[in-house]
């Protein structure tokens, strides 16, 4: 996974978490993905650019991702969005909120249909 894809990965991550407040059990995973993948500055990052306004975060995080993602085939295009659905997914459960930021994503990336049928299974 090349640095661009581990910013990718950690920015729809933290945004995701951070709708709720991160939660020790996310912010463990955040670490042990971070270790796995031997991408702490990737993780620094992510953790940056949402402490920069917490308000604006998701939306700055959609303008960001619509350059790398925007040009990844299809298929991993969707692996990003189960990816997330499956990281939020770790408290049992994922809040209304939560759902609408993904679903947005989804939508921006051309995989809304694929996303919704990823979710029903």
């Amino acid at each position: 996974m090349t640095a661009e894809e581990k910013r990718v990965y950690f920015l729809l991550k933290v945004v995701i978490y951070n709708y709720h407040g991160i939660d020790q059990r996310e912010q463990h995973d955040l670490e042990e993905s971070s270790r796995q993948m031997d991408a702490q500055a990737e993780l620094d990052w992510a953790t940056q650019f949402v402490a920069k306004d917490y308000i604006t975060a998701f939306d700055r995080a959609r303008e960001y991702l619509s350059v790398p993602v925007g040009d990844y085939p299809k298929p991993k295009r969707l692996e990003l969005i189960d990816m997330i659905w499956k990281a939020n997914n770790l408290k049992g459960y994922v809040t209304e909120m939560e759902a609408t930021a993904m679903m947005r994503l989804a939508k921006d990336w051309s995989v809304e249909k694929e996303m919704m049928e990823l979710v029903l299974r």
